[in-house]
Formats: structure tokens, C-alpha cells, sequence
């Protein structure tokens, strides 16, 4: 297993880094507390986050697509609120850079 970060930086993404990005990272909050993950979430938009540095990015397909191999965990997600889908999804992500057993 490789050391996960802790608390490792995540960004929410959407375009203008107002509404969606916003509840996108209340419902990641809520699935890394109930994962007993350690992370500080930032809501952003798409200009701002190509200059900051993450170990994961959450958003939609037409924003995360420019993100593959800058941050070394990129998921995309199709409904905000589908705490249990993004569970699935980030599980498995984590799992398979190594932090998560």
C-alpha cells in the first residue's frame, strides 16, 4: 500500500466554480468522513484549478476530461447527490493508486 496523503487536497470542479462545485463538495466531504478519510475539499472553477496542486479532482466529464495525469486521482461523476456511486468511484480510485486496502 502506498502512504495515502493525509489529509490529502481534493478539488471539486465546475466551470465557474460557484454552484455545482459547491455541492459537489459537500457531498465529498460527507462520503470521505463516512470512508474515515482525511481531506480538505476546495470548490473551484476550471481556470483556477489548472494552476493548483491536488491529489484528487471531482466534476463533470466535460471539465475533469483536461485533468487526466495532473492530479493522480481524476473522477467523474455524473449526479452530485449520489453519495453512494461516488463512494464506489472514490473507493476504488484510492484503491487503485494504493491508498486504500
Amino acid at each position: 500500500m502506498t502512504q495515502r496523503p493525509d489529509p490529502m487536497k481534493i478539488l471539486t470542479v465546475c466551470g465557474v466554480g460557484m454552484g455545482s462545485s459547491l455541492m459537489l463538495r459537500m457531498t465529498v466531504e460527507d462520503v470521505l468522513k463516512k470512508m474515515g478519510v482525511k481531506a480538505k475539499v476546495e470548490a473551484t472553477d476550471v481556470s483556477s484549478a489548472r494552476g493548483m496542486q491536488a491529489d484528487a479532482i471531482v466534476g463533470q466529464g466535460m471539465h475533469t476530461e483536461e485533468f487526466e495525469g495532473r492530479a493522480p486521482v481524476v473522477v467523474t461523476v455524473t449526479n452530485f447527490m449520489d453519495k453512494d456511486a461516488l463512494q464506489t468511484q472514490l473507493t476504488e480510485a484510492f484503491e487503485n493508486q494504493g491508498w486504500l486496502e
